[in-house]
């Protein structure tokens, strides 16, 4: 049962996370920590015309977080924060409502649907679609500042 969770393909991103440490500058930091298991992800990003042109992070998680954040470090830079917010919430769907995995670039996240049937394992597989979007969302809130 908990052997379809951690299958071969999750353990696989698990154990080639991309990306891995610190942006120099980055346009935004966020932090996305799960209480329930003690997950944590951190992550850098540059934001240029709302596409990602940049992205590190720093992964201290279990092996669903661990792969969720490898398919994001894969494909993140080259995504708009509109796909990226829309991933987070198909992600949520996906886990939650029994929604379609997503498609396109984040497809390999279709590995983690089995997660769905643990609930205590959702918020450590959602922690890096979460700091993405908070990093996405104080990029834009600065920008808004600064142009009023």
């Amino acid at each position: 049962m908990i052997d379809e969770v951690y299958n071969k393909k999750i353990l696989g991103f698990a154990g080639n996370i991309g990306r891995l440490g610190r942006l120099e500058a980055p346009d935004a930091t966020a932090t996305a920590h799960s209480k329930l298991c003690g997950s944590t992800v951190i992550v850098d990003i540059r934001l240029e015309d709302g596409v990602v042109t940049d992205f590190a992070h720093e992964v201290k998680a279990c092996a669903l977080g661990q792969a969720s954040s490898a398919i994001m470090a894969s494909s993140v830079v080259g995504a708009s924060a509109d796909e990226l917010r829309a991933v987070r919430e198909t992600m949520r769907r996906m886990l939650k409502e029994n929604g379609a995995p997503p498609e396109g670039r984040f497809a390999d996240l279709k590995f983690l649907e089995p997660v769905r049937d643990y609930k205590a394992r959702h918020a450590s597989t959602l922690l890096t679609f979460d700091a993405v979007v908070d990093a996405i969302d104080q990029v834009e809130r600065r920008r808004a500042g600064a142009a009023a």
